[in-house]
């Protein structure tokens, strides 16, 4: 936990491990997250169909556990867009929603690493 969900619909591709690598250390310098609690996945949609004809989106879903100031969650979207934004120019949607977890209902397991 946190989790960093990329959903992305790019005919052209894109460069995804610089995406990745750019959502981690954004998130990480947001002050809202450790880096070692980070995850960060892609998903990509296999079609789209916007009503205003765009072509191309990357959507961000980031679930924190509760706890955080309105304030905090809104820098964090915005920090988040405008990297992707600066990332990725071409693609016609970016955006970021950011989603509080309960913490009495979150569990984890966690293989040990040696």
């Amino acid at each position: 936990m946190p989790h960093v969900v990329i959903e992305y619909y790019v005919a052209d591709g894109f460069e995804r491990a610089a995406v990745l690598e750019a959502a981690l250390e954004t998130a990480s310098q947001s002050g809202v997250m450790q880096r070692e609690d980070i995850k960060v996945r892609l998903l990509p949609s296999e079609a789209i169909l916007f009503g205003d004809g765009r072509q191309s989106f990357i959507h961000l879903t980031i679930s924190l556990l509760a706890g955080r100031s309105s304030e905090a969650k809104l820098a964090l979207a915005q920090a988040m867009t405008a990297r992707l934004r600066t990332l990725c120019p071409g693609i016609d949607a970016i955006s970021a929603d950011i989603r509080d977890m309960d913490p009495t209902c979150y569990k984890k397991s966690l293989r040990s690493v040696d």
